[in-house]
């Protein structure tokens, strides 16, 4: 569920938004002084070292199909880049960068640096600092704010990577390690309809974290299998999940959500403190368990 949007926060977003844009050039035709616009140039800039998918470039930048094929082709017109399909699935096609476009590269680097230092020279050392932190901030705010939590297949390459990762982290910091086999639910099959639900988060495309539920009739449903790639954490991405699994719940009658972790994820622990769980009795007997919580759902 959504908060309400405060008005007064939507017009300071507005008016960033139009500063940053009119302070870095984007409304020019021509960006940074060059023969083409941003949008032509970010693209270039995406080309880098040997090549790019374009679904991969699509993801990243977010640009609707037919838009970046229109860029592509100029590009390649230019004699910046050629395309390529995959020998294995012709489906795959494959951006790269000839020698020109390498060149062109380079130049749009030199230029983006020279409009960095402009925008910081002007500037006291320490108002260079905050410049600097408001942007790593405001970086980092976009893309959590670009984060997806869909419902998937828990046996997809994507689950199953999130999933690998999940019990390697949960084998360097249990301090017996940890063996999936001895855990409860190891057949992810179980987290699909009716009897679950097994759910991912998306950063452009990339899987970036899961999170499993089941459900039972007449009893509380059961949270498993929550985990946020490091690169992604302090982003609230294990809140986002852990409400996806809580909707699922609620959408399927449950009257309270249950889960277990183990004493060495502190964050975790945190989180689910924080998220309104409370801790309980053992409720069941998973072997890698210290704490049990629950969630009655409103």
């Amino acid at each position: 569920m959504t908060d309400t949007l405060d008005a007064d926060e939507i017009a300071r977003v507005r008016a960033f938004n139009r500063a940053v844009t009119t302070r870095i050039g984007a409304l020019e035709d021509h960006y940074l002084g060059s023969a083409r616009s941003l949008g032509s140039s970010r693209v270039l800039w995406e080309v880098a070292g040997d090549g790019r998918d374009v679904r991969e470039i699509r993801e990243r930048l977010e640009l609707d199909s037919g838009y970046l094929s229109r860029l592509l082709r100029s590009l390649e017109r230019e004699g910046l880049v050629t395309l390529a399909s995959s020998a294995s699935d012709s489906r795959v096609r494959t951006v790269l960068p000839t020698e020109a476009g390498r060149a062109e590269r380079a130049e749009l680097d030199r230029r983006s640096d020279a409009l960095a230092a402009a925008l910081l020279e002007p500037l006291s050392p320490g108002q260079r600092t905050r410049l600097a932190d408001a942007m790593d901030t405001v970086v980092r705010l976009l893309d959590a704010s670009l984060v997806q939590v869909e419902a998937a297949d828990p046996g997809s390459d994507d689950a199953r990577r999130c999933l690998a990762a999940y019990y390697d982290e949960l084998a360097r910091r249990f301090p017996g390690g940890f063996d999936p086999g001895r855990s409860l639910h190891p057949d992810t099959r179980e987290f699909t309809e009716p009897t679950g639900r097994f759910v991912l988060a998306r950063l452009r495309g990339r899987a970036i974290g899961c999170g499993a539920v089941l459900f039972h009739d007449g009893a509380p449903a059961y949270v498993k299998r929550m985990w946020v790639d490091d690169a992604v954490r302090g982003m609230g991405v294990g809140r986002r999940i852990l409400a996806a699994l809580e909707d699922a719940a609620r959408e399927h009658g449950a009257a309270s959500v249950t889960l277990e972790t183990n004493a060495s994820l502190t964050e975790a622990i945190a989180m689910y403190r924080a998220s309104g769980y409370v801790e309980v009795e053992p409720f069941n007997d998973e072997v890698y368990a210290d704490h049990w919580f629950e969630k009655a759902l409103g």
